[in-house]
């Protein structure tokens, strides 16, 4: 009985394996008469190009202003928050000083213009006949000092001879010849020396002077007065130097008693005392007749351009010195105005640091406006995208404020040059938003979608569907039950993973799903 048993039990397992053996036989013929595949159609359709980005709103207009001088803020108008009109008055500072300085440049034009009138309207025969008056009267004055030339000189010689003939002629014998000697004796032989000859220089000079003198008249040219005056002031610089020449001789003296020394320099002291007031007053006159000589130019240049009128150049240099004080105003009225924050939109004021009492740095940010005009959004976009985004993009975005809702815009700025963040290049933009919305504030997250291209009719296939390698970019399609690779061209894809193709397939053909994705 137990053979039995076990020849049946082998029956059963080899009756088994041959059923296995011919089920994958069965498979196998079957799968080398044909191949089951998935595929995917060809469809046509709008497609869409989309570029994602991030961003946020800002203000479409926004400025931050402050003062242009130093001061201190005299008064402030409007607080944080406060709406203001283009052109309001929100801060100023004390403007005290500034508002006479404007004063007093445009007095300063009123001058000016009031010269050039006079310019232009001519001289008038007053004011020439004043003129005359004024030369007339400095003539005078001329001619009066003329006048006290000859009694200045008289009086200058007068001097000079005492000086020399009475007050030095107990210091020498023979002092009136060609070799006059000293009364004492000296151990400075140069001193004594430079006297003696400078004793014979005097005498020559006074000589010579007391003939001049008989040549000046009251009826002397002024020519003839001055060139004497000249004279008399060389005469004089001689004996001057005689006098402290024996000076410096008797300081040297060896045989001269105490008391005769005293009396010798006294002398010579009363007639350096002479000679010097000569001096200073020929001086004197000489000087007065150079000033009184040009104040007599003068006179008879103002007679001369009264009597000619106003010159073309002389109007035109007075119009430059209107101009000039002009522009004095005006620059009184820009730091008038610099000293005030004046509002350049309408907005409302987001920052607001003027404080009364405050000293103002030129310059320095104080108040900041938001203007009424709604915001926009700002974004980067990566150099990879920014080929494909054009100015009036259409976009859609959402706001993290405002999570279920959509918003439209489009873009109307792209940068022209890069952004680089830590080694990362990207460019901004700008959106619009297409409708105003009261809600929306600065700094709300953006999350958008730029339309950067669209077609409403294209061929479309999943990007699972294409093959790309070395060999270029396919689809497989089976022809005459083998698979065959098709070179297509791709046009624009969208954010679901489809693709354009822009030739290679036809609408509704069959290609293979490479991807294996099920349909």
């Amino acid at each position: 009985m137990a053979t039995i048993k076990k020849s049946s039990r082998s029956k059963w397992v080899i009756g088994i394996i041959v059923a296995i053996v011919v089920i994958v036989g069965l498979l196998i013929i079957t799968h080398r008469r044909g191949t089951s595949y998935q595929y995917i159609p060809v469809t046509q359709g709008p497609i869409t190009e989309t570029v994602s980005v991030t961003g946020n709103t800002t203000p479409q207009q926004s400025v931050s202003i402050g003062f242009q001088n130093t001061g201190t803020i005299a008064q402030v108008y409007y607080a944080l928050g406060d709406k203001v009109s283009a052109g309001a008055l929100i801060a100023k500072l004390n403007t005290a000083g500034l508002s006479a300085a404007l004063q007093q440049a445009q007095a300063n034009v009123d001058a000016q213009q009031a010269t050039l009138a006079g310019l232009k309207a001519g001289a008038q025969p007053q004011d020439i006949a004043a003129s005359q008056a004024a030369l007339q009267v400095a003539q005078q004055n001329l001619n009066n000092l003329y006048a006290t030339i000859g009694d200045t000189t008289t009086s200058a010689y007068t001097k000079a001879n005492d000086a020399v003939r009475t007050q030095l002629n107990a210091l020498f014998s023979n002092a009136e010849t060609n070799a006059p000697q000293l009364s004492f004796d000296t151990n400075n032989s140069q001193a004594a020396i430079n006297t003696k000859n400078l004793r014979v220089s005097a005498s020559l000079e006074l000589n010579k002077w007391q003939t001049e003198l008989s040549n000046v008249t009251s009826t002397s040219t002024p020519g003839v007065l001055v060139a004497a005056l000249n004279a008399d002031l060389a005469h004089l610089s001689v004996v001057q130097n005689l006098l402290n020449s024996a000076s410096a001789t008797l300081d040297a003296n060896i045989n001269l008693s105490s008391t005769q020394l005293a009396t010798d320099k006294a002398n010579v002291s009363a007639g350096l005392t002479e000679v010097n007031a000569a001096i200073t007053s020929l001086n004197t006159i000489s000087q007065n007749i150079a000033t009184q000589q040009s104040t007599v130019a003068q006179a008879q240049a103002q007679l001369a351009l009264k009597q000619a009128g106003s010159t073309p150049q002389s109007i035109a240099a007075q119009q430059a010195q209107v101009e000039q004080a002009q522009a004095g105003v005006a620059s009184a009225i820009a730091n008038l105005q610099n000293s005030e924050i004046i509002a350049p939109i309408s907005g409302t004021i987001t920052q607001q640091d003027a404080k009364i009492g405050q000293l103002a740095t030129p310059g320095t940010p104080l108040v900041s406006i938001i203007g009424n005009n709604g915001f926009e959004v700002d974004a980067g976009i990566s150099e990879i995208d920014v080929g494909k985004v054009a100015l009036g993009d259409k976009v859609t975005m959402t706001l993290d404020a405002f999570p279920n809702e959509t918003f439209g815009g489009s873009v109307f700025y792209i940068a022209p040059a890069q952004t680089n963040t830590q080694g990362v290049i990207t460019y901004q933009i700008k959106i619009s938003f297409d409708k105003t919305d009261p809600r929306i504030k600065s700094g709300l997250t953006a999350n958008i979608n730029i339309i950067t291209n669209h077609k409403d009719t294209a061929l479309i296939l999943p990007e699972y569907a294409i093959l790309q390698n070395d060999q270029g970019t396919f689809v497989e399609i089976v022809e005459n039950n083998a698979v065959k690779n098709v070179p297509v061209t791709l046009g624009i894809q969208d954010q679901n993973g489809n693709v354009e193709v822009v030739s290679g397939v036809t609408a509704g053909e069959q290609v293979l799903n490479v991807g294996l994705k099920a349909k």
